[in-house]
């Protein structure tokens, strides 16, 4: 695989492991289904693509993004803790009504970032080509999100939040409100991934409708894989590990696809996800049958040393 090629995929690693960020606040720490990310990523990137050609600069058009994909998270925690609709529902009806909003917002279905500015124009007086610029801009962004989030799980409320995931009915009698700890929750999980959709649009030069499909499954493989590959100590831990786990991911497919030998091609993308998704949730149980053989192997080489 070239060095663009792999620079390419660490882009799109580093984006997605936004994804990976919100995807695991929601399924993990507030321990909600939620599969809002399909519309909530494109949602970021529709109107951050559309204010950006409208003349808006990249900066507010990304933050708008970022507040447009929270008024989405919150919208479907708000369903689900105020009319009582189930939490995968109600995921479902707000999935479903942004991709006629995504279209609203754009106007057509996809919308061409070709000559207007972006984030990453910014940065542009460097003498490093936009391939090297690109990923070194992202990382910034990203272990920035990072540390914001590492930072507000230590805080009290981030610490509320993580009650209300772990045991809602202790995190009740100690007086926290539930309700308000999921919307606030979901609204920072979607935040997230629509900032991921923001600048997935301005680095892939345009945004399009489709651009959504399969995102809750790349998100949920990202957080397996990080876990499985970096086994959780601590929250800073495992939110390195989500970002790891994306990147590898990224790796893995563009490896894949770029092997001549192995005959692949883009069309086979969805059946290299699926068997790298199967693969992570395999290998974690494959490694608690070895830990519970290893133990039974050493005491009975240390019974036969001692009849020795």
């Amino acid at each position: 695989m070239s060095l663009i090629a792999s620079l390419g995929a660490i882009e799109i690693g580093l984006i997605f492991g936004l994804v990976a960020l919100g995807v695991y606040l929601s399924f993990r720490v507030i321990n909600f289904p939620d599969l809002t990310v399909d519309g909530s990523f494109p949602l970021g990137g529709a109107v951050a693509a559309a204010l950006i050609v409208a003349g808006v600069d990249p900066f507010a058009a990304t933050a708008a993004a970022i507040v447009a994909g929270a008024a989405a998270g919150a919208l479907t925690a708000w369903l689900n803790v105020r009319l009582r609709i189930m939490q995968l529902l109600a995921s479902i009806l707000v999935m479903i009504a942004l991709y006629s909003i995504n279209l609203r917002v754009m106007g057509k279905p996809n919308v061409a970032l070709i000559d207007d500015p972006t984030v990453f124009t910014l940065f542009e007086f460097t003498a490093l080509p936009d391939y090297v610029l690109k990923p070194l801009v992202l990382l910034v962004i990203v272990i920035a999100a990072k540390v914001l989030i590492d930072l507000f799980f230590a805080s009290e409320t981030g610490l509320a939040m993580r009650a209300t995931g772990g045991n809602p009915r202790m995190a009740r009698a100690q007086g926290i409100s539930t309700d308000k700890q999921t919307i606030v929750g979901l609204a920072l999980s979607n935040a997230l991934v629509a900032l991921a959709g923001a600048l997935f649009v301005q680095s892939q030069g345009g945004a399009d409708i489709s651009m959504g499909i399969g995102t809750i499954v790349i998100g949920l493989a990202a957080v397996i894989i990080g876990e499985t590959i970096l086994p959780a100590r601590s929250l800073v831990v495992t939110t390195a590990a989500c970002i790891v786990g994306a990147l590898l991911y990224r790796f893995f497919i563009a490896l894949a696809l770029n092997s001549d030998f192995i005959g692949l091609q883009a069309q086979d993308l969805n059946l290299v996800t699926a068997v790298l998704v199967a693969f992570a949730l395999l290998v974690p149980a494959y490694k608690r049958k070895l830990a519970k053989l290893l133990p039974t192997r050493t005491k009975a080489a240390a019974v036969t040393i001692k009849e020795a």
